[in-house]
């Protein structure tokens, strides 16, 4: 840590944390790490194995932060999170993770964490974590943030294919049925042989189709492919 950092904080109260994880002695040896590795700007106040302990802990202590894990039995940490909001004073949450499974970050951040720390990250790390988002500063690591990217991009891409399965509904069987074989690439007289209509009522339920959602065949068929059927 910085000469300045500890001196900035050399004349303040210490930053109280509470750890919480499912193992004891993970959080043994992190307020160890912790208390070690701060210089005196990190004050452990107690440890913690699953989320209802965490807020007995957090209501009784009022730390200044929470290093949360999430897989925990009984009330996991999304959950221990999302109720620390309703505290008063309101502790700031670092979830404490390996970031398994997909969506962990996202389902945090909507339950009020303001960011994500690995178990592995070096003590240094994790101390500027804490320091930083008690100035307001949202902490999030490397692996968190891809993470986060990632998770965004799949919720874009349901948001879209959702979208357009909407739209595909709003359609008649044949109408519908029509568009999916034309936008896999089959010709009139292919789709009229799949469907058992000539090639003239290919052409009309298309051309309705079209007409409906108010787009050419290129656009229907992005639609189509956008709905992932």
């Amino acid at each position: 840590m910085s000469e300045q950092t500890v001196t900035e904080n050399s004349t303040s109260k210490p930053i109280t944390v509470s750890v919480i994880d499912d193992d004891p002695l993970i959080c043994q040896a992190l307020a160890m790490i912790l208390t070690e590795s701060s210089d005196g700007t990190v004050k452990v106040l107690s440890t913690a194995t699953d989320g209802t302990q965490a807020l007995e802990h957090a209501r009784a202590e009022h730390p200044d932060v929470v290093l949360m894990d999430i897989d925990m039995p009984g009330m996991n940490g999304i959950e221990a999170t999302r109720r620390m909001l309703d505290l008063t004073p309101r502790p700031h949450v670092l979830i404490l993770t390996a970031l398994s499974p997909s969506s962990t970050v996202q389902r945090a951040i909507e339950a009020g964490a303001e960011g994500f720390v690995s178990k592995t990250d070096p003590a240094e790390d994790i101390v500027k974590h804490i320091l930083a988002i008690c100035q307001g500063s949202p902490q999030f690591n490397t692996d968190s943030q891809r993470q986060l990217m990632n998770d965004l991009e799949k919720d874009r891409f349901r948001s879209r294919r959702d979208e357009a399965r909407r739209l595909l509904d709003t359609l008649g069987d044949r109408e519908r049925k029509a568009a999916v074989l034309a936008a896999e690439g089959l010709s009139n007289a292919e789709i009229a042989k799949d469907m058992f209509i000539s090639e003239r009522t290919v052409k009309a339920e298309l051309s309705s189709a079209c007409a409906k959602l108010d787009v050419n065949r290129v656009l229907l068929s992005r639609i189509v492919e956008r709905a992932d059927l």
